[in-house]
């Protein structure tokens, strides 16, 4: 087949690259040229500041030039093509409505151009981005009003995790493809042959409507799963004393009826789809006269659980932000990736300098450089009280708290380092409950906040000491969490 893909950030480079292994002829079209030229050097360092998936860069540099191509001007090479993917931003509006506007210059473009081929051969144009149900009805009246021949419309969301895209792109659960004729399912089965009448791969083939619905639906659910054990597991545990968070999670999830995925608590969730697809469903129904309280609550819990530790902090633990130094470990919106688009950390930082810290010292593994973009001290001069350090040990360095805010595999061993960086007095904030072992730092005289659990704080006791003279020994409390806001 030949393939063209619009839009190259994180779904359509992934879809690109894994249909070129594939055997396709891809064509990956996108308007940025430094963008273009990147990915076309074929240099994991140079591809991965764009997009940083594992195993990406690794496809694109041995398939370019073969069977996967970059171009910044499609003209040339649309009239032959079988299928055309459409994988473009939509981000939300303020009021959680779809921003279309790239999506809608893409389609009018390509529009002109199909209008003006020479070849007639059928072309389906394929809506792979998160879009509004009913937007293929709105893509196809955009081709039939310029006069565009022979073509079909479909829906074929992606349910890509990033940080395993490439591996997920391999190996789907399902593939859904929504359209209108015999026709075009025919021609859809040859973009994924291999995913046809697989023994465990779902292959669905139902009308664009109920495929756009599809995506949105998941991943509204997915969100609701998050925000039901933060909002009510979580908050259980973080106000009574002696429940333990993974053996509540056990018990739970022992029903085979209950799902184990997103039970767990954390400071929220973010990335690419969930705060966005939620919104905009909202958004669609409200339109419609709907109730959408359910998905209202599962939106608001989320947000408010990306700074609640902070809250908490100041009411459980008595800490007082205003200069103080804080060290934020992670800024990705989760591990092994660089991507920031609604991470919890973007609502760290603003609360933190809001409540008028110091300073933050900041570390991630892999988006540091995506961090420098999204807090430009041109654009707000507080962000200049941002610093970036090249490990955890030397974040912690001088600072008097610290607030986990992704889960970094390195993190979960922080221990050891939190002791050799900074002597107690010391707050730990875990909204990633990345520290296993957090008694032996409250023995040493650490205070331990996490979310999912009430805090953990040193008392002084009377005692011996270990001379046999007297003195005070460290032990540990855990206090009773005060609830400190509705979600």
């Amino acid at each position: 087949m030949k393939i063209i893909v619009v839009g190259t950030g994180f779904v359509g480079l992934t879809h690109a690259a894994v249909c070129s292994e594939y055997g396709h002829e891809v064509h990956a079209y996108d308007i940025d040229e430094k963008r273009m030229t990147a990915y076309e050097s074929g240099s994991r360092e140079v591809i991965e500041h764009y997009v940083n998936e594992p195993g990406l860069a690794d496809i694109i540099a041995e398939n370019k030039g073969h069977y996967l191509f970059f171009t910044t001007d499609v003209a040339p090479v649309i009239d032959d093509a079988d299928v055309i993917f459409l994988c473009l931003p939509t981000p939300p509006k303020r009021d959680g409505a779809t921003d279309l506007s790239h999506y809608m210059n893409a389609i009018h473009h390509l529009a002109d151009l199909l209008a003006q081929r020479e070849t007639t051969q059928r072309v389906v144009l394929v809506n792979k981005s998160t879009v509004p149900i009913g937007s293929a009805r709105l893509l196809q009246q955009v081709f039939v009003d310029r006069g565009v021949q022979n073509f079909g419309v479909a829906s074929n969301p992606e349910f890509l995790p990033q940080g395993n895209a490439v591996e997920a792109s391999r190996k789907p659960d399902r593939v859904v493809v929504g359209a209108d004729t015999a026709e075009d399912f025919a021609i859809m089965r040859r973009v994924y042959p291999q995913f046809v009448n697989h023994v465990r791969i779902r292959y669905i083939e139902t009308t664009p409507e109920t495929a756009e619905t599809i995506k949105y639906v998941a991943n509204t659910l997915l969100l609701t799963y998050i925000s039901f054990w933060n909002g009510v597991g979580g908050r259980l545990a973080e106000t009574f004393d002696n429940i333990r968070m993974e053996d509540l999670k056990l018990g739970v999830t022992a029903d085979a009826r209950i799902s184990t995925w997103g039970s767990y608590v954390s400071n929220g969730a973010g990335g690419s789809c969930f705060g966005k697809d939620i919104q905009s469903l909202i958004y669609q129904l409200n339109r419609t006269g709907r109730s959408t309280d359910l998905l209202q609550a599962v939106y608001n819990i989320n947000e408010f659980q990306k700074t609640y530790l902070i809250d908490r902090a100041v009411h459980e633990a008595g800490f007082r932000f205003n200069q103080k130094k804080v060290a934020l470990l992670g800024l990705a919106f989760k591990k092994h990736t660089n991507d920031m688009r609604d991470a919890s950390a973007l609502k760290v930082v603003e609360a933190l300098l809001g409540r008028g810290v110091a300073a933050i010292q900041a570390y991630d593994p892999l988006a540091m450089n995506e961090a420098r973009r999204w807090f430009n001290p041109d654009h707000n001069h507080l962000f200049e009280r941002i610093t970036y350090h090249e490990t955890a040990k030397e974040a912690l360095a001088g600072s008097d708290a610290v607030f986990i805010s992704t889960d970094w595999e390195e993190f979960r061993g922080l221990s050891r380092t939190i002791e050799k960086a900074v002597a107690p007095p010391y707050l730990i904030m875990d909204g990633r409950r990345m520290i296993p072992d957090f008694e032996s730092l409250v023995a040493k005289g650490y205070e331990y906040l996490p979310v999912g659990g009430t805090l953990f704080k040193p008392i002084v006791a009377e005692g011996k000491s270990d001379n046999g003279q007297e003195g005070t020994a460290v032990t540990r409390q855990q206090t009773e969490a005060k609830q400190t806001g509705g979600n």
